[in-house]
């Protein structure tokens, strides 16, 4: 029985080995050849940090980091916004339909995000539907023309990752007992108030990790940006496509690479930082 129990233990590390060699094969190694290659110059000589001081000095490259950011505290905001409010009316406002709605919610995740600003070019793009009615409604009236622009790509980017924050919080607002809406309610408080005092706190944690992985996908998004055709939107995936595929100038890109890895990373520790400060309340609360 010794045997056989000290088999297992001794066997047990070795489990780990197969996870370890996928993830040094398909992530670590790729990792450190693009950091290596920050390091070099264009003919594969090493340049120290050359690369470094010339792209991170760059007003092309400042100019896509603030656009990165700009982008994705407005996307992130909005499908917050939006994601909250469709979330709390499925919760606590019964109505017909809203059983589809929730299954409809659940279907746009699935879809491949270029779907979005493929609709959004074919019904508001300068060719598209709406201008067509309004050219010929008033064939002298405005023009709807944002979709190859910021507010585009921010409105496509709602529209795709709003069901990322309204499903999950979704599922936390079905969690919250009755008997305490019942209870403020009968004590005079108003929907906003309930909302504001007993909903939300109860959801904060989720709203945290919502908010922190909505930024990330949107910070991080290439596919909307791409197919909105806004070729003046140029964000840091977008300026990595750049350098890397169409000018094929490799060490650029993976400097600019290495500063979205960083950021994502930075942006993660922080989201992580917050879940675990929630989490830490919520359960000394409850204890």
């Amino acid at each position: 029985m010794t045997r056989m129990t000290r088999t297992p233990r001794r066997n047990r590390g070795l489990w780990i080995l197969p996870p370890l060699a996928v993830l040094a094969v398909f992530f670590l190694y790729p990792l450190t050849q693009v950091v290596a290659e920050s390091f070099r110059d264009k003919q594969g000589a090493p340049a120290g940090l050359t690369n470094w001081a010339h792209e991170l000095g760059s007003p092309t490259v400042r100019s896509a980091l603030a656009t990165t950011l700009q982008i994705a505290v407005l996307s992130t905001s909005g499908c917050l916004l939006a994601g909250t409010f469709l979330a709390l009316a499925l919760a606590f406002v019964p109505f017909r339909g809203s059983v589809a709605l929730t299954r409809l919610i659940e279907t746009v995740v699935s879809f491949p995000s270029f779907l979005i600003p493929l609709a959004f070019g074919i019904l508001y793009g300068r060719a598209g539907v709406v201008n067509s009615v309004i050219g010929a409604l008033l064939p002298h009236g405005p023009v709807l023309d944002f979709v190859n622009a910021v507010p585009g790509v921010v409105l496509a980017e709602v529209a795709f990752f709003t069901p990322f924050v309204a499903r999950p919080l979704l599922a936390v607002f079905s969690q919250i007992p009755r008997e305490h809406l019942d209870v403020a309610a009968s004590l005079g408080s108003g929907p906003m108030t309930v909302v504001g005092r007993i909903i939300l706190p109860a959801a904060w944690p989720a709203v945290a990790a919502t908010t922190g992985l909505t930024f990330l996908l949107t910070m991080n998004e290439f596919g909307i940006i791409l197919f909105t055709g806004a070729k003046n939107v140029v964000t840091l995936p977008m300026l990595i496509y750049t350098r890397s595929i169409l000018t094929f100038d490799f060490s650029p890109a993976a400097v600019i690479a290495c500063l979205q890895v960083s950021l994502s990373l930075g942006v993660y520790g922080l989201y992580r930082g917050i879940v675990r400060k929630f989490s830490g309340g919520a359960h000394a609360s409850a204890q």
